[in-house]
C-alpha cells in the first residue's frame, strides 16, 4: 500500500557523498565553534583525534575481563545457521541474503518453496560479496537488488562502501552470475535506479553540480536507454534546490502497468504525478501530507492530517482507497479502509492479489484483519490464525498471483517463528528461531507512565518474574521517539544473551514523536514540541523509580539516531535520573545539524535553526551547546561511524570533545566503517554492542 519503492526516501538514507579528506565545505560558518575541525570526516587530524579515544576505549571496555566473552557469544548469534533466513517471492524462486562466519559480507542466493520449508535448504549462490571485495579490493556491503519481470534474470544491483547510505548500482546477469559487461552501472553516490523494460530504466543520482537537493537527495529523475551516455539521458522530471528528493518509477503489475513520479517536498509532505505515455504529467490531487500508492485498480490514501473530500471528513492516520479511474475522473468518494480511535492506530498493510491485509497496533499490540472490496464495499474480518499475543507481522508473498502472506510472530521471550498462509486459512509453521537464552523465568509487562501535561506513555518492561521491588536493579531503558517510528516488542538474543542472562531489567518507552498511536502521537512531539518525548522519557524513568523497579545510579538508557539526540538531550535536562548513557550515532548539534549530510531533509522533524524563531526552541534541546562544566552527568559512551554518511560524524565527535574538555565522565568508540547502523559485518556489529554492554555493565552493575 505504501510507496516501498522508495523506502530508500522515507528511512532517511539519501544524502550526500562523504567530503573528501580535507575537505568540507560548510566549516567555514560557525567560528565560534573550537570543534568544528572534527566535521572534516577523513581529515587526517580528525581521525587521529578518533583513533586516540578509541585505543582508550579499547583498553577500558575491550580490556574487561568479560568483553571476549560477551563478543563471542554475540557473534555466535549473528553467525548462526539456526537464524531464520527471511525470503522475497520473484518468480518460481525465493531469495535471500545470508551472512556466517564464512561469509561476514554475505551471499545473496535463492532456492525453491520446496527446498525452503526444508531445515536445510540447498541454496544456489548467485553472488558472493566476500568474493566480489577481495576481487576488486573493495569493502563491498550489499544494498539491494531490482530484479526485471516476468524472468527475473536481469537485476539491478546496488553496493556500498564501508556500509554508506551512498551506492553504486550494477546490471548483473542472473543466469551468468555475473555482472553485464557494458551494461547499467550508476557510479557512487545517493541515488537510485530501477527498470522501465531490458533497455531502459528510470535513474536519480548525482549528475553533476546542482543535480542534488540540498538534503544531498537526487534533484532530476531522468529516462535512460541503454547503450547511451547516463549524462545525456532524457529528464523526466526536474525538482527545486530545497525539495527532499525527486524519484521515478514503474509499477510493473501486469495488467496496471503504469510510471509514477514522486517528489519529496519535505519529510512528511510529497507530490505524486501519474506519468502518460507522452510523457505527460498529471497531478494526484491529494493532500501533500499523505502518503499515497497504486495497487492494481486501487489508490490509497493514508492520512497524515484531517481531510475533508467527498463531502466526508476523514481523520488523521485514516486508511482511504478508491478506484484510480474515478478518482481522475473526479469522483472524490473514498472507501474508509482503516479509521483510528484513541487507542488504535494503522502499524502497516499489505496487498494480496484480492485482499488487504491491515496490521493496527492497538496500546501498541498487533491484531491483523482482511479487507476484500465487493459489491457492497469491503468486507472487514480478522485473519484466520493470528495470534491474541506478541508482535505480529504480515506480508505478501506475491501480491500478483495469490492470496498468499509470510506472518512474523515475536516479543522479548518468544524466539521469532515465521509462518505461510492463505487468507482465509490457518497458517502452517515455516521456521522457527531457537531460543537463544534461557526465558522461562523472565515475564513481559505492560505500564503507563503520566508524563508531565497528564498523558498516559505506555511502556513495555522485560524482568524476571521474582523480581525484588528493592530499587536495587540494573535496568537499560531504550527509547527512540522520533519520525513515526513505533517501537513494538521483539526477540533480541543480544538483550536477553548481554542483559536480561545476567539479572538486568529491560525496559522500552513508547513514547510520542513515535507512531504507537499514529500521526497525532507523533506530531504530539515535532519542532517546538520536541520537550514532549523528553518528558514522557524522564516520566517512565520516574515510574520505574517510584516503582522501585531501580534507582538512578542503576538506570542506564541507550538510543541511536534521533534516540541519539534523546540520549544527549536526557543527559542534559535530566542527569539525575541516570546512572549510565550510551548514546549512538546521534544528533547532537541541532545548530547545524541541516548542513551535515542528510541533516537539512529532517526540518519537517525538528525545524529550521537558520530562522532565528525557529533556532529559539531548537536551541533549547540541542545537547551541544546546553551541556555545561558545573553539572554532575552520568558517565556516557558515545559511538558512532566514519562511513555513516547520513548522521554526520561530527555530533559525536564533538560532544566527546566539549564534554571532555569540561572533564566529563566520557568514553568514545567511532568505528571506521559501518555506515549508519554502526558495522559493516556481524563482527562488527558484535564488538561494537560488547562495547555498549560492558559499559552499562561497568557502571549499573558494580557497587555503588
Amino acid at each position: 500500500m505504501r510507496l516501498t519503492t522508495l523506502a530508500w526516501l522515507t528511512a532517511g538514507a539519501l544524502s550526500l557523498s562523504l567530503p573528501a579528506a580535507g575537505q568540507n565545505p560548510t566549516m567555514q560558518t560557525t567560528p565560534d565553534d573550537p570543534h568544528l575541525w572534527l566535521e572534516d570526516v577523513e581529515g587526517k587530524e580528525a581521525l587521529d583525534w578518533v583513533r586516540a579515544r578509541n585505543a582508550v576505549s579499547e583498553k577500558q571496555l575491550a580490556g574487561d575481563p568479560g568483553f571476549d566473552a560477551l563478543r563471542t557469544s554475540l557473534l555466535e548469534v549473528l553467525d548462526s545457521d539456526a537464524r531464520i533466513p527471511y525470503v522475497g517471492k520473484m518468480g518460481d524462486f525465493y531469495y535471500n541474503f545470508w551472512r556466517d562466519k564464512q561469509n561476514p559480507q554475505g551471499v545473496w542466493r535463492r532456492t525453491t518453496l520446496a527446498e525452503y520449508r526444508k531445515d536445510a535448504p540447498k541454496w544456489e549462490v548467485l553472488l558472493d560479496i566476500d568474493a566480489l571485495g577481495k576481487a576488486e579490493g573493495v569493502n563491498w556491503v550489499w544494498g539491494g537488488a531490482d530484479c526485471l519481470r516476468p524472468d527475473y534474470d536481469r537485476c539491478l544491483v546496488s553496493l556500498s562502501r564501508g556500509g554508506a547510505d551512498a551506492t553504486v548500482t550494477r546490471e548483473f546477469d542472473v543466469s551468468d552470475k555475473a555482472f553485464v559487461e557494458g551494461g547499467f552501472s550508476r557510479p557512487e553516490a545517493k541515488g537510485q535506479m530501477g527498470w522501465i523494460d531490458l533497455d531502459t530504466v528510470y535513474v536519480g543520482t548525482d549528475f553533476g553540480p546542482g543535480s542534488m537537493t540540498s538534503s544531498g537527495y537526487p534533484r532530476i529523475a531522468k529516462e535512460w536507454k541503454r547503450g547511451t551516455p547516463m549524462a545525456e539521458a532524457n529528464v523526466v522530471f526536474e525538482g527545486q534546490d530545497e525539495d527532499i528528493s525527486i524519484g521515478a518509477y514503474r509499477d510493473d503489475t501486469p495488467g496496471y502497468e503504469r510510471d509514477w513520479v514522486y517528489r519529496g517536498l519535505t519529510f512528511y509532505t510529497n507530490e505524486l504525478y501519474l506519468r502518460g505515455q507522452d510523457g505527460g504529467l498529471t497531478k494526484l490531487d491529494l493532500p501533500d501530507g499523505a502518503q499515497k500508492s497504486a495497487f492494481r485498480e486501487w489508490l490509497s490514501v493514508e492520512l497524515r492530517q484531517p481531510w475533508t473530500t467527498g463531502g466526508r471528513e476523514h481523520a488523521a492516520g485514516s486508511l482511504l482507497a478508491i478506484r484510480l479511474d474515478d478518482f481522475l475522473k473526479g469522483d472524490r468518494d473514498f472507501d474508509v479502509l482503516f479509521a483510528p480511535t484513541a487507542n488504535t492506530s494503522l502499524a502497516s498493510s499489505s496487498v494480496t492479489k484480492d485482499h488487504v491485509l491491515l496490521n493496527v497496533l492497538e496500546d501498541v499490540k498487533n491484531r491483523i484483519y482482511v479487507l476484500t472490496p465487493g459489491e457492497g464495499g469491503w468486507k472487514r474480518e480478522p485473519l484466520v490464525g493470528a495470534p491474541a499475543f506478541g508482535t505480529v507481522g504480515v506480508s505478501a508473498v506475491d501480491a500478483d498471483e495469490s492470496n498468499d502472506y509470510f506472518m512474523t510472530v515475536t516479543d522479548y521471550l518468544t524466539p521469532t517463528s515465521l509462518l505461510m498462509g492463505t487468507v482465509g486459512q490457518a497458517p502452517a509453521p515455516l521456521k522457527q528461531l531457537p531460543a537463544f537464552f534461557d526465558a522461562s523465568q523472565h515475564e513481559i509487562n505492560q505500564h503507563f507512565a503520566t508524563s508531565k501535561d497528564g498523558t498516559k506513555v505506555p511502556y513495555f518492561m522485560v524482568s524476571r518474574k521474582d523480581l525484588q521491588l528493592d530499587g536495587d536493579n540494573p535496568t537499560l531503558l531504550y527509547g527512540y521517539g522520533g519520525f513515526e517510528v513505533s517501537l513494538t516488542p521483539g526477540y533480541s538474543a543480544g538483550v536477553g544473551r548481554a542483559w536480561l542472562a545476567d539479572g538486568g531489567v529491560y525496559v522500552v518507552a513508547n513514547i510520542r514523536g513515535g507512531g504507537e498511536y499514529g500521526p497525532r502521537w507523533h506530531q504530539a512531539a515535532l519542532k517546538e514540541n520536541r520537550n514532549k518525548a523528553y518528558e514522557d522519557f524522564a516520566a517512565v524513568a520516574e515510574d520505574l523509580i517510584a516503582r522501585k523497579v531501580t534507582r538512578p545510579a542503576r538506570l542506564g538508557m541507550q538510543g541511536g539516531s534521533n534516540g541519539g539526540l534523546l540520549m544527549g538531550n536526557m543527559t542534559v535536562m535530566y542527569p539525575q535520573l541516570f546512572g549510565a548513557v550510551v548514546c549512538q550515532v546521534p544528533l547532537l548539534d541541532m545548530q547545524r545539524y541541516h548542513k551535515l549530510l542528510a541533516g537539512a531533509s529532517w526540518m519537517a522533524e525538528y525545524g529550521d535553526p537558520d530562522k532565528p524563531e525557529e533556532w529559539a526552541f531548537l536551541r533549547k534541546y540541542s545537547p551541544y551547546h546546553n551541556v555545561g562544566q558545573d553539572v554532575d552527568y552520568p558517565p556516557v559512551l558515545f559511538t558512532t561511524s566514519t562511513r555513516d554518511d547520513r548522521v554526520h560524524p561530527g555530533h559525536a565527535r564533538k560532544m566527546m570533545a566539549r564534554m571532555e574538555a569540561q572533564g566529563h565522565d566520557v568514553t568514545y568508540y567511532e568505528n571506521i566503517e559501518g555506515g549508519h547502523g554502526g558495522a559493516a559485518n556481524n563482527a562488527q556489529s558484535a564488538y561494537m554492542s560488547a562495547l555498549a554492554y560492558t559499559f552499562l555493565k561497568q557502571k549499573l552493575f558494580k557497587d555503588n
